[in-house]
């Protein structure tokens, strides 16, 4: 099999992790993280996160993600008493449906098309269809009243962590970069938990210019990809804004020679999404080797579970899924942490 046709197969982005490498907790400092700066000559070096500024020059632009993680998962029980489990995916869009959600619902063989879900405060949902793109419900909630469901969830929800995370000591907020605003992701932007305002504040004061970009990470980012063939894997759409005045910005960066850093993967689909124009709806674009970058000189990134979408858009980016997975190889051998509370890359095309 050829280099190029092993790109396109599943089980060429495999790799084994020792479970102790498997971050459970955040580094505090959150910036005291290790950074793998990738240059974009293949050469590499191990460094700190609290050292970006030395990496980025005045005039680039560092495009956020600016998402809130929202109390997604839910425990309720039916009127006869089944317990019963909700994790929020997406909101629904269309007239009248401001309160449906689409959901994953335990035990979903036991709750048909009509059944029932009591929260408690005040809040009750019911399923109204079937959502077959992510395997799960719609549910149409019932709300106290004058509150909003993401009121009312912030007492009733629990925050989720990836399954991965098993024994975490962390804090809900911990779970959230520091400048997230925008409520409606199931999930962080992992690559932005590494900054502090300390350290926004001394990039700002070099000359890097800061800005935001909303993708609501929902359960599309982190469905596991179950085709051989990567390309016949559909990523379930994710809702995201890209505003006009970003896309001014990235274009006078790009103007001036300065570089387009995005922090995130949620950050590299907004913007090759966009494509240099403003636009909010919803994506499923999906990165794998083949695709042309357009935006993005610059990505900070974490280390993702193996087979993932994730590691195929990175895999894109550096051009070469091989050295992903040598660049891998390496961060294990020098005991870097893994996945969401894990450790960086700082990548260069």
């Amino acid at each position: 099999m050829s280099n190029i046709e092993l790109d396109f197969n599943l089980s060429a982005y495999d790799y084994f992790l020792p479970e102790h490498l498997i971050a459970q907790d955040p580094v505090t400092p959150r910036d005291r993280s290790r950074l793998f700066l990738v240059n974009a000559d293949k050469s590499f070096s191990h460094q700190y996160f609290y050292q970006l500024p030395k990496f980025l020059r005045p005039g680039d632009l560092l495009v956020m993600n600016n998402t809130r993680v929202i109390p997604a998962r839910l425990y309720g029980q039916t009127p006869s008493g089944l317990a019963v489990e909700v994790l929020l995916s997406d909101q629904v869009v269309g007239e009248g449906k401001s309160d449906h959600w689409q959901a994953l619902v335990k035990p979903g063989k036991k709750l048909p098309i009509g059944s029932t879900i009591l929260f408690g405060g005040g809040l009750s949902a019911q399923i109204v269809g079937l959502c077959p793109e992510i395997r799960g419900r719609e549910l149409a909630f019932q709300l106290p009243p004058s509150k909003t469901l993401l009121e009312t969830i912030a007492d009733l929800g629990v925050t989720p962590l990836p399954p991965y995370i098993t024994h975490s000591k962390s804090e809900p907020h911990q779970y959230q970069t520091v400048y997230a605003e925008q409520a409606g992701a199931i999930a962080a932007p992992t690559a932005g938990l590494h900054f502090t305002l300390d350290l926004l504040e001394t990039l700002k004061q070099q000359g890097i210019e800061l800005d935001f970009i909303t993708l609501h990470v929902g359960i599309g980012t982190f469905r596991p990809v179950e085709a051989e063939d990567i390309r016949d894997h559909q990523i379930h759409q994710e809702w995201l804004e890209v505003n006009a005045a970003t896309i001014e910005k990235i274009k006078a960066t790009k103007a001036r020679g300065g570089r387009v850093v995005g922090v995130g993967t949620t950050v590299a689909r907004s913007l090759e999404t966009s494509n240099y124009q403003p636009f909010t709806g919803k994506t499923n674009l999906m990165i794998y080797p083949g695709y042309q970058w357009r935006v993005l000189d610059g990505l900070i990134t974490n280390f993702h579970t193996p087979k993932s979408s994730l590691m195929m858009l990175v895999s894109s980016f550096l051009s070469d899924r091989q050295f992903l997975l040598d660049l891998y190889q390496e961060a294990i051998a020098h005991n870097y942490r893994f996945y969401s509370f894990g450790d960086a890359m700082l990548l260069w095309r």
